[in-house]
């Protein structure tokens, strides 16, 4: 008797070892994205491509592969029912440069595999010295280290290990699906994902949803809260990058004027961070705060602390909490300041890089104004560096977004289901003229500490999460139409 794919037995607990041992090539290969796109080594990436293919014979046998822009990795999987709109999958190979690793130090030898050491116990604080090299794959303490395991060739080989599963069962899916792979998504070029979504747009193609990268299933670590908290991302923020130039008296540090170039800065910098742009509850956030707050058994329309609501509260204490106050407003970061090349010299010009993250309902625009504003009475120059308006808002109400809490609840029942912005850039605000339905979660459940640790030393992926994941994209990609 075939066995029900709706039971995880052998999944929930770790991977399977060959889907571990094709995770961990796949993380030995430096496909490392360069902030100068010519200045890329695409020999990992050549590489990559082709250890997928030897990896996944059947994948590669059953779905048509395709490369965009010679690096871009397209899957169609086609479906019973050419009538039904297809979904698309998303994820992207290259991972970012290694600051913190003396590569000298790196010797020829196997890579560890210890797949049935007893888990390790849950990190608690992010650690400075590396137990593994980042491209060693290891595997051992009932994790998989390296560069990139969570961010995000875990969810890429995940989907592509659910998909393998399936194809040999000899599964067809109802509709078709739809796999892309970029490969410029670190480094927020236009290589990768804005060359696939002008393929798909060519080939009139409408998904009726989009998965890809977002949040997680969180532990918060707050006592009244125990649940995981399974946080979808319907939409995202924008991104606005500025450089100010700020004009003032240069000359010898001996002598120096009463306000030099970067005296005068620091007050522009003092105005930018007293006057934020100005807070508000947008939907998804409403919904958020209602899902927690009834959790907690908090009352949302009357006062719970100090006489004020629950929205109140938040918005009275988002300055002190910076993902409070990340979820409510668009974000100033004063990033970068530069001032004189030499100790004894007062340059003549400032300069200031700010960062800002644009809530939904503020503009590019409405930003550059509010810094304008600020600037009064200085001689400023504005440089725009980078530009993006916050993504639309993605519906709660589609197939899309339903059968991410139905697949979240078999395999967390104990897991709180809500909708949140992300608020980091993705590649899925890029494919919006394929789809209004973007939803953006990964399916692994992490304490505080374990997030602090993509991009940072010693990054892993846990095999029960790992096999979590492979379980999640099986079930969506068998149940997406039922």
């Amino acid at each position: 008797m075939e066995k029900n794919p709706t039971d995880f037995s052998g999944l929930t607990d770790k991977a399977p070892e060959l889907s571990v041992k094709r995770l961990s090539g796949g993380i030995q290969i430096p496909t490392i994205s360069s902030e100068k796109y010519e200045e890329t080594n695409f020999e990992p990436f050549d590489r990559f491509k082709e250890y997928l293919r030897k990896s996944y014979p059947l994948i590669f046998q059953q779905l048509k592969f395709s490369t965009v822009n010679t690096y871009g990795l397209v899957f169609h999987w086609k479906g019973k029912d050419p009538g039904r709109n297809p979904i698309l999958f998303l994820s992207h190979y290259d991972v970012v440069p290694v600051d913190n690793y003396d590569f000298s130090k790196v010797t020829s030898q196997e890579t560890i595999y210890q797949y049935d050491d007893p888990p390790a116990s849950p990190v608690q604080s992010v650690q400075t010295t590396w137990e593994y090299p980042p491209f060693s794959g290891a595997v051992a303490k009932g994790r998989i280290y390296g560069w990139g395991s969570l961010d995000m060739k875990g969810m890429l080989f995940a989907i592509l290990e659910a998909a393998d599963m399936l194809l040999t069962k000899g599964f067809q899916p109802e509709q078709d699906i739809w796999f892309a792979f970029g490969h410029d998504e670190e480094v927020s070029r236009l290589q990768g994902a804005v060359y696939i979504t002008d393929y798909f747009r060519k080939k009139n193609l409408t998904f009726d949803a989009v998965y890809d990268e977002g949040s997680f299933l969180l532990n918060l670590g707050i006592r009244q809260f125990s649940r995981p908290l399974a946080l979808v991302g319907v939409g995202e923020k924008g991104m606005l990058t500025l450089r100010l130039r700020v004009h003032g008296l240069g000359g010898h540090s001996s002598m120096p004027p009463l306000k030099s170039s970067l005296v005068l800065a620091a007050e522009i910098i003092q105005r930018l961070n007293n006057s934020q742009m100005p807070a508000r509850i947008i939907p998804p956030i409403a919904s958020l705060i209602k899902n927690v707050g009834m959790e907690l058994g908090l009352p949302l329309n009357e006062p719970v602390f100090e006489n004020m609501t629950l929205e109140e509260t938040l918005m009275e204490k988002a300055n002190t909490i910076p993902i409070a106050n990340a979820l409510i407003r668009t974000t100033t970061a004063i990033t970068m300041a530069k001032g004189s090349e030499a100790m004894n010299v007062i340059s003549p010009i400032a300069e200031i890089t700010v960062n800002f993250r644009l809530l939904q309902g503020d503009s590019v625009e409405e930003v550059i104004h509010h810094v304008q504003e600020i600037c009064t009475g200085y001689q400023v120059d504005i440089e725009t560096i980078r530009a993006r308006e916050a993504s639309g808002l993605s519906p709660e109400t589609t197939r899309g977004y339903e059968i991410i809490g139905e697949t979240i609840h078999k395999l967390y029942p104990e897991a709180l289901f809500s909708s949140y912005i992300t608020i980091g850039g993705t590649d899925s605000y890029k494919y919006q003229i394929v789809s209004k339905n973007i939803y953006r979660f990964m399916p692994v459940y992490i304490n505080q500490f374990e997030q602090r640790m993509i991009h940072n030393t010693n990054e892993y992926i846990s095999l029960e999460n790992y096999g979590k994941m492979i379980a999640y994209f099986k079930d969506v990609m068998q149940y997406y139409q039922q």
